[in-house]
């Protein structure tokens, strides 16, 4: 296990972050959301990430619902604050229309005060049926710097003062805003999506050294890229961040999946591997939509990895020359 933040929260190096749980691009069967999240903790994932926007908060009532029989004390539980959901008062049977297959009953409202940040725990907290939350993180305030400056970091100095929760930050899907953050305020930890792995390493020219520095914990999310780098050879109809892979993306990956392949590896394992030998990398969090799928992205971080095959990968210029490529994980 790992320190997450400095208020004594531990993670082991996966975290399973629940959007699918949400119904995200489809929805899950009945017979399948409900053992995801027991199969994760049999596989020993003891950190689960949600937010209101999942699902226009269908996650969070899954999660809590999956996590009414464990231990309180052995999991850590985070969400996320900077969208409300209110009701759609206009709902005529239409479906979500950012990403999740979810009816419209509720609309999001972008909400980064001391209030809205207060609002949206208390309704976190009422969907999933938890005791408490234990960190939280502003959530993609990418157009609302200020007032998450302003607003929902005070809110959260305050909450986590109080003993509310052991620690907040930032997530997002940039890293020179969350490094920013990092500079001007007290936060602990931040997630960062989709910009320190294998086809992207674009924080190390910010976020990564600075966390590093200040002893800020990063969970670094999206370490697939949309999927691209889910399996060992992209599909056909593969996302890259959101997207369809273009075919240069495609290619790079390609070349990534033949090293590994040379190696008696596969990308899905480099991908989830890559970033935890960064210091300032406390897990990686990694979604599923099965509990196959789950058992499998626990099981990556174990997976032995020939230190020789970073060091082809920069050779090839298909990793940057200043990434750690220490072979074992830490802790």
């Amino acid at each position: 296990m790992r320190a997450f933040g400095r208020g004594g929260l531990e993670v082991g190096p996966v975290g399973y972050g629940v959007a699918a749980l949400g119904d995200l691009y489809q929805a899950l069967a009945a017979d399948v959301w409900p053992r995801c999240v027991p199969a994760a903790w049999s596989a020993g994932i003891r950190y689960f990430d949600v937010a209101p926007h999942y699902g226009l908060g269908l996650a969070e009532e899954r999660l809590g619902r999956s996590l009414a029989g464990f231990p309180r004390d052995e999991y850590v539980v985070s969400s996320k604050v900077g969208r409300l959901l209110v009701p759609n008062d206009g709902y005529a049977g239409e479906r979500d229309d950012e990403l999740f297959d979810v009816p419209a009953t509720r609309r999001r409202v972008r909400d980064y005060s001391r209030d809205g940040v207060l609002r949206s725990l208390e309704d976190t907290l009422a969907r999933t049926g938890l005791d408490r939350v234990d960190l939280l993180f502003v959530h993609d305030p990418d157009d609302h710097y200020r007032e998450a400056l302003d607003g929902a970091f005070p809110a959260l100095e305050e909450l986590r003062s109080q003993g509310v929760i052991r620690s907040y930050g930032a997530g997002m899907n940039q890293s020179a805003l969350l490094a920013e953050f990092v500079r001007n305020t007290d936060l602990d930890v931040v997630m960062l999506a989709g910009r320190y792995t294998l086809l992207d390493q674009s924080a190390l020219d910010d976020l990564l050294p600075l966390a590093a520095e200040r002893g800020v914990s990063v969970a670094a999310a999206g370490v697939f890229n949309s999927g691209i780098l889910a399996t060992p050879r992209p599909d056909p109809a593969a996302r890259y961040d959101y997207t369809p892979a273009s075919g240069d993306v495609v290619g790079r990956v390609l070349r990534i999946a033949a090293v590994a392949e040379r190696y008696g590896t596969t990308v899905p394992v480099l991908a989830a591997r890559f970033p935890l030998a960064h210091p300032a990398v406390a897990t990686v969090v990694l979604g599923a939509e099965s509990p196959e799928q789950v058992t499998r992205n626990a099981a990556l971080a174990a997976e032995p990895v020939d230190p020789d095959v970073w060091a082809e990968l920069i050779d090839a210029g298909l990793l940057r020359a200043d990434v750690p490529i220490d072979a074992e994980m830490k802790g």
